[in-house]
């Protein structure tokens, strides 16, 4: 049983309706002029672009330029990195993400964050998944453990560890692990997954379990992912964006439709990258 309707003007600890299918754009996060530094290094600079409500966006482009900075800009993580600066605008449906009086942990409760690597915490596999609710403030047992089987119902993982949720979650596999985070990210009720390279550090059969859940948030969440895997891009994404190093800086090459930027490209990097000539 899902839990009951929230108050008006309260968020969901899950989503209880579908949220629209991705039919036709509708920009839900939109960046203007964003630029990183390291230090003095920049990471990328004047990346300006538009990302839409329940679609997936694919983030591609060789190692070093700008992508993961880029991703982890838009839930402010880059906040925790001594001397990063930021500069430009991000906005999430209307917040401005980089304003300072910007509530930072409501905002990565809506903007969820899956890494390269699998990174579950050293907890039980039921633990894993109360943690972050009872962070939030969420104390009812009746809701909490609803909530959880709910999200290991999405991720596929309900059925494998049902008997066995006191168990180690470093204990499952490195698909089961990744899947385990996702779990933990959605049990939020994010509006937005950041996804970095997820499948990278899995095996063929657990990158395609994990690329078929990804596919499968789509009209639900809007999702961002970054990966090096070309054919990923253009099985999974509504949307592309190309980044490349220029001038010693991460940049925007060209966005649109992931139709558009593999099959009629507009700019010649594209062309080249996308084609296996380059990167």
């Amino acid at each position: 049983m899902r839990p009951s309707a929230p108050t008006p003007g309260t968020r969901p600890w899950f989503p209880l309706e579908e949220r629209p299918a991705c039919c036709e754009p509708k920009p839900f996060i939109e960046v203007e002029q964003l630029s990183l530094h390291y230090g003095q290094k920049p990471a990328f600079h004047d990346v300006t672009l538009s990302i839409n409500k329940g679609c997936i966006t694919a983030l591609v482009g060789p190692s070093g330029c700008g992508k993961t900075s880029f991703l982890t800009s838009l839930n402010r993580l880059t906040d925790i990195i001594p001397g990063c600066r930021l500069s430009g605008r991000i906005r999430l449906d209307g917040l401005d993400v980089l304003a300072p009086h910007t509530d930072v942990i409501r905002l990565r409760r809506r903007v969820g964050m899956i890494f390269q690597k699998p990174n579950p915490f050293p907890l039980s596999i039921l633990k894993n998944l109360e943690f972050p609710l009872r962070e939030h403030g969420l104390r009812d047992r009746e809701r909490i453990a609803t909530n959880i089987e709910t999200v290991l119902r999405d991720v596929g993982l309900w059925d494998e560890v049902k008997d066995r949720l006191n168990s180690p979650a470093l204990a499952l596999s490195g698909g089961q692990q990744q899947r385990l985070c996702m779990a933990r990210a959605l049990v939020l009720s994010p509006e937005v997954l950041l996804m970095d390279e997820p499948c990278s550090a899995l095996d063929p059969l657990s990158s395609g379990v994990v690329e078929d859940l990804i596919v499968g948030l789509r009209g639900r969440y809007t999702v961002l992912i970054v990966t090096h895997n070309l054919a990923q891009a253009r099985r999974i994404a509504d949307y592309a964006a190309l980044f490349w190093v220029q001038n010693g800086a991460g940049q925007l090459i060209e966005a649109g439709t992931a139709k558009q930027i593999f099959e009629e490209p507009h700019e010649p990097l594209t062309a080249a990258y996308v084609s296996g000539m380059r990167g």
